[in-house]
């Protein structure tokens, strides 16, 4: 008797709440005027970066009316905009584990850095390319849970070893010599630069040109930042990137051994017009303030995403806009964790280097009732 009364109750329950599942992921549909701040955003400036992410999306049949429709649009102001997202798109609440609706969300953003096509006794750490003798390895035929999972590695006689870590491209023995790109003069803002994706390099004639994230060596990326916590040397609160880099900057004698803590290692092509902008997962430029980096595991790449949070800094000034998914990135895990792009500059680089916020997340899913519409017209 007792089971089915705990039955009851359970079922109970589930009529009173709605049954409203409390599973991580895309949970239920929302009105527009739910989202915080809907209104108020300028929804123009979120139209500019979809419209770059149709040249990739309109190969999928759930975009393909809203990426014909976007292209009619033109150049729409706030108002068109605004209206085209609310047609085309439903927002659900993305949640987390035990059904949380806050993560963190962070910034990152292209540094600049001082280099040289050639090095000297100033430009003397390298800037690689992508490794000739590294094996990518796709074993999602043998394995299909490793869907989307690659592994880097290197022949070693007939066996095949774990491609090289941090610690042994930059050690003694130098294995990717030869593969240089360029050469710059600061080790910490290299570090710094793999960690963002891609950046920008100042030459001695004044050219600045792009450096664009091309492959990475396959080991896990591991935060230096928690590193120093578990240290002891940086309270929690206190982690940032400019609490890192002035922390290696006054242990230098003990900087090398923390960076090589992280065994992930990037490696980058060169681009002649940096104006562009960096090149995200889903192969389009990155629009400054309205492209996020997300873990595609949860969130498809493209997806418009309702941000929720605030800008760094002791006052919490809200921070409510449209962004769109177009990039990943190795620190970026799970269902409520994003980081937002906020392009150069040294305002950029505030932003980024300080942003640790909670925040929301509401997904845009593709309306299919304007789909079957124009199915039913054509």
């Amino acid at each position: 008797m007792m089971k089915f009364r705990c039955l009851a109750l359970w079922l109970a329950l589930l009529v009173f709440t709605g049954c409203q599942s409390l599973e991580p992921g895309i949970g239920k549909a929302v009105e527009f005027k739910d989202l915080p701040g809907w209104d108020k955003d300028q929804h123009a400036q979120a139209f500019i970066a979809l419209d770059k992410g149709c040249i990739h999306l309109a190969k999928k049949p759930a975009w393909q009316v809203i990426c014909a429709s976007a292209s009619n649009l033109g150049e729409p102001g706030d108002e068109d905009a605004k209206q085209f997202f609310e047609t085309h798109f439903i927002p659900h609440m993305l949640r987390g584990e035990k059904g949380t609706t806050h993560g963190m969300i962070t910034g990152y953003y292209e540094p600049l850095l001082h280099g040289a096509m050639q090095a000297d006794e100033r430009y003397r750490y390298p800037l690689y390319k992508s490794p000739e003798d590294m094996l990518i390895i796709d074993l999602t035929s043998l394995y299909p849970s490793l869907k989307g999972k690659r592994v880097r590695g290197r022949v070693v006689g007939n066996k095949v070893l774990p491609y090289y870590s941090r610690a042994q491209i930059e050690g003694e023995e130098m294995p990717l010599s030869g593969q240089e790109l360029l050469w710059v003069d600061d080790r910490d803002q290299l570090f710094f630069l793999q960690i963002q994706g891609s950046g920008r390099v100042q030459l001695p004639d004044g050219k600045i040109i792009g450096a664009g994230y091309a492959n990475q060596n396959g080991h896990a990326y591991i935060s230096i930042g928690k590193k120093l916590i578990d240290m002891g040397e940086l309270k929690r609160e206190d982690v940032s990137l400019f609490s890192i880099k002035s922390w290696l900057k006054s242990n230098p004698q003990r900087a090398k051994a923390l960076l090589n803590e992280n065994p992930s290692y990037v490696f980058f092509v060169l681009r002649d017009n940096p104006e562009t902008g960096p090149t995200g997962s889903l192969n389009v430029p990155l629009t400054a303030e309205r492209s996020l980096a997300i873990d595609p595991k949860f969130v498809e790449l493209g997806a418009p995403i309702w941000l929720s949070t605030t800008y760094p800094g002791e006052i919490q000034q809200p921070l409510q806009k449209l962004v769109m998914a177009q990039d990943t990135g190795g620190a970026i895990k799970g269902q409520l964790r994003a980081d937002l792009f906020w392009g150069t500059g040294e305002r950029a680089e505030n932003m980024a280097g300080n942003m640790k916020q909670p925040g929301e997340m509401f997904i845009l899913l593709p309306n299919d009732k304007t789909v079957a519409e124009s199915n039913l017209k054509d």
